[in-house]
């Protein structure tokens, strides 16, 4: 009898949860793909220079998204809990505070990035033969950031009310408007002027701006529940309660990010020791990780939104059937996409790349890392599930601590005191994937299973 009954509650919410994955898992590879067109532009048409040159920007970007991403979980968790509840007036009211708190860090972010672009360049490394180059495409980025935060933060209101399919959409259209112009700005296509690399910058910055315009006035269309209106627009300040709640969930979050590109910087940094063949296939290869964690980092998304809106519902008997199909998900969709990166290794670099120095060390980073990210995606469910019910010290702490204290640390042992050089950097990946996922996983067992279950707002 109680087998039947978890199996009648079960299959429901796997079904919700596939409906809701699918959009989400078609965005991650449509975006995905959006970005490795721009990348065989650059590394087929400018060279392997130009594209190390990205590849040296990766990790500051990710350092400089990184409250936007943690403010943009915050968010969607309280979104989550708060239209689970039928509370919309609420709903209403984290969205407006939430935007505000955007637009002031985004505008922060920005003013010091566009600063200080060069120095954090070369703290990190970056060869000298790419440094002006990257220096001015990252500029670009910096300027513009804020574009990019409301567009990063909006989506996630859209899905914490369980609508994936129009973010999708809105996605679609971004990648189109990013490929069309990407030509444009990078070759003087339709007599306009030659501006090389510094021309993917611009064709992403304004088919970001150009997609958040067209989505907001769609929202206000379909008179869709979270569409810009005066009640929104009447809370965009910084209100205590509300923001006391936010910061609670995005402040870990993002400093958990921000740990997390700081580690980058550091591996780059190590990286960019060994030339800029090296920097290149690191920037490759890191592309190729993004879609091989699209399966798991879709998964995250189902995990604290459907977590959420069952805290909100007062459904907590559902969480554990949640994280149990997510976990499920993640070995089968993940595990297939890295069976295929190892098949296709070379066929899937060539793609990219044309020097075979480049070719050989991405190679190596494939071959000694990718197995990881299957344990990698487990974690995020666990971590996820967690996050979602205002559980985000602990996972945080221990996400911090096995990038710094395992990551780093092994990488730098390994390349300079091992003779397995620059591989020692990309053994480190794995070796930090399973320390956390061993901390995270004791600490859902053995404690965060014990804990009472409430909505983080009244």
């Amino acid at each position: 009898m109680k087998q039947s009954n978890n199996k009648n509650h079960s299959l429901p919410i796997a079904k919700s949860m596939v409906i809701f994955l699918i959009p989400i898992i078609l965005a991650n590879i449509i975006q995905s793909a959006g970005q490795i067109v721009g990348i065989i532009v650059v590394g087929k048409f400018l060279g392997v220079d130009s594209l190390a040159a990205i590849s040296a920007f990766f990790p500051l970007l990710l350092f400089l998204v990184s409250s936007a991403i943690g403010i943009g979980t915050g968010s969607a968790i309280l979104v989550g809990q708060s239209y689970g509840a039928g509370n919309i007036s609420r709903l209403k009211e984290v969205v407006g505070v939430t935007l505000a708190f955007t637009v002031l860090i985004s505008v922060v972010v920005a003013i010091l990035g566009s600063i200080f672009t060069e120095n954090m360049l070369e703290w990190i490394g970056t060869p000298k033969n790419i440094l002006m180059e990257s220096a001015s495409y990252s500029r670009i980025w910096f300027v513009t950031l804020p574009i990019t935060f409301i567009f990063m933060v909006y989506t996630t209101f859209i899905r914490g009310v369980g609508d994936s399919k129009t973010p999708f959409y809105f996605l679609v259209i971004n990648v189109v408007l990013n490929i069309s112009l990407l030509p444009i700005f990078i070759f003087g296509w339709c007599n306009l002027l030659k501006i090389g690399l510094n021309g993917a910058a611009y064709a992403a910055v304004l088919s970001n701006l150009l997609t958040i315009v067209l989505f907001l006035v769609y929202l206000h269309r379909r008179n869709h529940v979270l569409k810009l209106d005066r009640e929104i627009l009447k809370h965009f300040y910084l209100k205590g309660e509300i923001l006391k709640a936010l910061l609670r969930l995005a402040l870990p979050s993002s400093i958990g990010m921000i740990a997390l590109s700081m580690s980058e910087i550091a591996v780059v940094t190590f990286v960019n020791a060994y030339g800029s063949n090296a920097t290149a296939a690191y920037g490759i290869v890191n592309q190729i990780a993004s879609y091989v964690q699209i399966p798991a980092m879709s998964i995250s998304i189902a995990i604290s939104v459907f977590v959420s809106q069952s805290i909100g519902s007062g459904e907590t008997f559902k969480i554990k059937y949640i994280t149990r199909f997510g976990i499920t998900l993640n070995y089968l969709l993940g595990g297939v996409l890295i069976f295929l990166v190892y098949v296709f290794t070379i066929p899937i670099l060539k793609l990219f790349l044309n020097n075979l120095d480049t070719i050989q060390i991405a190679q190596g980073l494939i071959l000694i890392s990718f197995w990881g990210y299957a344990i990698f995606g487990h974690t995020l469910v666990v971590s996820s599930t967690m996050r979602a019910t205002g559980t985000v010290m602990w996972p945080t702490i221990f996400t911090i601590t096995s990038i710094w204290l395992v990551e780093v640390p092994t990488a730098y042992f390994l390349t300079n005191f091992t003779s397995i050089g620059i591989n020692g950097i990309w053994l480190s990946y794995p070796i930090s994937f399973i320390v956390n996922f061993f901390a995270q996983t004791f600490y859902y067992l053995l404690f965060w299973k014990k804990k009472s279950l409430k909505a983080l707002l009244n």
